[in-house]
């Protein structure tokens, strides 16, 4: 009995291997967790330094101003958390690895230890990336720098700058050169990064550029010689007229006399720089060689030098033109005033003589506005008559056949208006002539003789004066010719049944003549 309580005792209630393999297990936990606890106490460490070490530097906002292409610092893109969260999940990444590592949870570490490997073979390329990055920056920002104050020393925009806003070129230009800077290293790039499937097109844009390059440059220095000379040439044209009187000349016309303002030697200098343009704008592009752009823009740019030309004789002729029926005008208008051709209406019998009239002390004058006397709205209708016959040789000049027909109608227009008038006012005339003449006689009736003369001309007259003017001439035509008959007709009735019995009585005689004989 005491024999098996002791062999009962002897047999152990837990399997020492078992226990063995639990405290070895448990160890090896114990040993995962503090490899994941260290690492991310040191993550965490890292990340506040690298943050701390950005933050106080400055070197995140630095990066971020490298990356938008300004000068100035640009806060608006977060590098400081992007680096130091970085930094924290690598770290972070290694201790979970090392962590399934000591537990030797192979299905589940293995792919983060094949994520981990691929993420260091990537750290060369893409630290040499980050080299070829920072050699690009380095020559874009030097480039700009220079080029923005080499621009800046020209003060271009002060001189291009004509509106209240002006352009900054010096910074357009400074950020252009930057960003191809940046677009030249972009396959290095891109090649170093092993991003083939994106450097191809890339490659492709970037040679395209280059090929177009040379052309864009020469257009470019072909513009800015056109456009000095032109603004040179406009200076010295607009400088050496303003010595002149032109400006005096360009006066009556309403321009102005400064030589600053609207003047005309200013506008000639600006005909002159344009004229200096076009065929500049033509070179600058041809030399661009795309002809989907330079073909219609010049052929555009050809016909308009063409048309210039034409338009500067046309603009000639109609000064001239106006010039001369200016000075004609105003002689005709004193010429006729001195020969007394202000009382025209008083001739035609249209108005009588104006009286002056009585005014009191205690009246002031009302004021009238200005009216035209006769003579000189006939130097106005010589003007228009000038200005008409000018505008259609302008016509002519620019070939312009719809405008041509348009100005050949009203100036065949006006001419018929002129003839009417001119008929209508010697109609006027004769009638008063007659009227007076009958009135003056002393006959009997000769009043009622007189208005049955003046109206019977009239009437005539204005039908002519209708007539040659061109309106509605049947209408006209046919209303005279009943009026006439009308008239006619009332004088047989009137005549045949007033005078029954005179005419019965001379009848008779005639009758007792002939029988008689």
């Amino acid at each position: 009995m005491f024999t098996c309580w002791f062999l009962a005792q002897e047999t152990p209630i837990v399997d020492p291997a078992l226990l063995n393999q639990l405290f070895s297990d448990t160890w090896t936990l114990i040993q995962g967790l503090l490899i994941l606890l260290v690492g991310w106490i040191i993550a965490s460490i890292v990340r506040g330094v690298v943050k701390k070490i950005l933050h106080n530097t400055e070197i995140d906002n630095q990066i971020a101003g490298w990356i938008s292409g300004n000068d100035s610092s640009d806060s608006s893109i977060p590098i400081e958390k992007w680096l130091s969260d970085f930094a924290y999940w690598l770290i972070i990444l290694f201790a979970v690895v090392a962590f399934l590592n000591t537990l030797q949870l192979e299905a589940v570490y293995q792919p983060l230890n094949s994520l981990l490997g691929e993420l260091t073979s990537f750290l060369p390329k893409l630290l040499g990336a980050g080299i070829l990055s920072a050699i690009a920056w380095l020559l874009a920002t030097l480039a700009k720098t220079i080029i923005t104050r080499v621009l800046g020393s020209f003060n271009l925009e002060e001189k291009l700058g004509e509106g209240n806003e002006q352009i900054s070129v010096s910074q357009t230009i400074g950020n252009a050169i930057y960003w191809f800077i940046f677009l030249l290293f972009l396959p290095s790039i891109l090649s170093t990064l092993q991003l083939e499937g994106t450097l191809v097109p890339v490659q492709g844009l970037l040679d395209q550029i280059l090929a177009i390059i040379p052309n864009v440059l020469g257009a470019s220095i072909i513009a800015a010689v056109g456009w000095v000379v032109a603004k040179i040439v406009q200076g010295v044209v607009s400088s050496l007229l303003a010595t002149t009187p032109i400006n005096q000349v360009g006066a009556k016309f309403g321009l102005s006399t400064e030589a600053t303002g609207n003047s005309l030697s200013n506008i000639v200098g600006n005909v002159v720089k344009v004229l200096i343009l076009i065929p500049v704008a033509i070179t600058a592009l041809d030399a661009l060689q795309i002809q989907a752009i330079s073909q219609p823009a010049t052929e555009m740019l050809n016909q308009v030098l063409t048309l210039l030309p034409k338009l500067l004789a046309a603009t000639l002729v109609l000064g001239l033109a106006y010039a001369g029926g200016q000075y004609l005008s105003d002689m005709i208008s004193n010429v006729l005033s001195s020969v007394g051709f202000d009382n025209i209406f008083q001739w035609l019998g249209i108005a009588q003589t104006p009286k002056t009239p009585e005014t009191t002390s205690e009246e002031t004058p009302e004021t009238t506005t200005e009216t035209k006397t006769p003579s000189q709205i006939a130097g106005i209708v010589v003007l228009v008559a000038v200005m008409l016959i000018a505008s259609l040789t302008a016509v002519d000049i620019l070939e312009i056949e719809a405008l041509r027909a348009v100005v050949g109608t009203l100036l065949a227009i006006a001419g018929q208006v002129l003839v009417g008038l001119a008929v209508l006012a010697l109609g006027l005339y004769l009638a008063n002539l007659c009227f007076n003449l009958i009135t003056n006689s002393g006959t009997r009736q000769a009043r009622f003789l007189g208005h049955t003369a003046r109206i019977s001309i009239l009437v005539f007259v204005i039908a002519m004066a209708l007539q040659q003017m061109g309106i509605a001439p049947n209408i006209v035509n046919l209303a005279f010719g009943l009026l006439v008959g009308g008239i006619a007709a009332a004088i047989a009735l009137a005549f045949g049944l007033g005078g029954r019995e005179v005419a019965a009585e001379q009848l008779r005689e005639w009758l007792n003549n002939i029988k008689e004989n």
